[in-house]
């Protein structure tokens, strides 16, 4: 859910130097194709868009291009939204994993107040709405169903702590030895 940490995830992610594509640049970007101010509302009505012209997958299918771009082992995609997207990826990539990072309302309203994106809420209501049409598209099956879930509600450091652990797990195994 928006405000959960999963950018804060990506940067932990990074220093492992794997690459991260981030799904929702896929629709800044197509809203900027369109010259669509990228609010909320925007892209939140071009999300669904696409998933009615395109099919519940359109987002995930729009990833490959720079995914098969890329000569790596391991690839993290950030912002699954759907069960669909999560049924491509698996199709695609048969070891992919889902890894779901969970906050309670309040914390990720206020982390989102903090950020100050162009597209995140300004208010509750706004955030309510955000938080429903996320939910609309199946992005609660997605965490429900996730492989790993870690709960985001303490430190940075904590939540450093969990993703080294998920790591270790995904990509050297459920008896790796090594140091994160």
């Amino acid at each position: 859910m928006p405000g959960a940490g999963k950018d804060t995830v990506k940067e932990i992610i990074c220093r492992y130097g794997f690459p991260v594509i981030v799904m929702g640049d896929e629709v800044r970007a197509e809203a900027a194709r369109r010259n669509l101010e990228p609010t909320p509302e925007n892209l939140g009505r071009l999300m669904l868009q696409l998933r009615a012209e395109k099919g519940p997958d359109a987002v995930a299918k729009m990833c490959m291009k720079k995914i098969s771009g890329l000569d790596v082992d391991v690839i993290v995609i950030n912002g699954l939204r759907s069960p669909q997207e999560v049924e491509f990826f698996k199709k695609e990539f048969p070891s992919f994993k889902v890894m779901a990072i969970h906050a309670s309302p309040s914390t990720r309203f206020k982390r989102l107040l903090r950020r100050g994106r162009s597209d995140d809420p300004k208010n509750w209501e706004a955030f309510s709405v955000r938080d429903r049409r996320e939910l609309g598209v199946g992005l609660g099956e997605v965490i429900a169903l996730a492989d790993y879930m870690i709960i985001n509600e303490g430190t940075i450091e904590e939540l450093e702590k969990e993703v080294n652990r998920v790591i270790e797990r995904v990509v050297w195994g459920e008896r790796s030895d090594r140091e994160c």
